[in-house]
């Protein structure tokens, strides 16, 4: 059996208070998901920033443990 969805979707505003590269906007359904990833440099800067070091005392380990995904 094969199902054929027609759907209109009206938004008068939306606003978004923050979206980080790991988050997923979706708006009514989807067959199908594409990524997007876009990097701004909006500080406007010309150098790279200072490698980050470990700081003494500090867990290396993440304080929550994170799921492993298979």
């Amino acid at each position: 059996m094969q199902w054929t969805v027609h759907q209109t979707i009206t938004i008068q505003m939306l606003k978004i208070g923050s979206i980080s590269n790991s988050s997923v906007l979706q708006i009514g359904s989807a067959g199908s998901i594409q990524s997007s990833a876009d990097l701004y440099n909006t500080g406007e800067y010309e150098e790279l920033a200072i490698p980050a070091e470990l700081q003494q005392g500090k867990p290396e380990a993440p304080l929550v443990p994170l799921a492993a995904f298979s």
